[in-house]
């Protein structure tokens, strides 16, 4: 499981997140990262109060189109179990990780949405992301 400190409770880590982060939708849940390297739109907010280094952290959005409250409190175990298997799959350890579960997710098991979100990881964007984080020059991803 997701140790309580390595959770994203903070709005404001959520908006940077889901505003800077690199998004990519696997069929059930949309993943949202952004490694600790992803430019903040003000440089000077730094966070004192939690570390930037020692990763990853995960935030959950389970609306309630996903069912009721036991459904969406399932899911999100189940997200947060799947998440602690697949972790060591991100290549930067220090990442923000937003999990949007969309309705059908209520229906899988941890190893589905754990094979989902390894597939998120591996998706381009999310390792274009990766590469600048580390320092490296990426190519556009962008398809025309």
């Amino acid at each position: 499981m997701t140790a309580t400190s390595r959770r994203i409770s903070r709005r404001s880590d959520f908006t940077r997140t889901l505003g800077k982060g690199v998004r990519v939708s696997a069929r059930d849940l949309v993943i949202h990262l952004a490694p600790v390297g992803t430019t903040w739109p003000d440089p000077s907010d730094v966070r004192t109060d939690v570390a930037s280094v020692g990763g990853p952290w995960l935030g959950l959005i389970v609306s309630k189109k996903v069912g009721d409250a036991v459904t969406r409190h399932r899911v999100a175990r189940r997200l947060r179990h799947a998440f602690a298997a697949v972790r060591d799959e991100l290549p930067v350890a220090e990442t923000f990780v937003v999990l949007r579960a969309h309705p059908s997710i209520a229906t899988l098991s941890t190893d589905e949405i754990g094979a989902q979100l390894s597939t998120g990881f591996a998706h381009r964007r999310a390792q274009a992301a990766f590469a600048r984080a580390r320092g490296e020059v990426v190519a556009s991803t962008r398809s025309r």
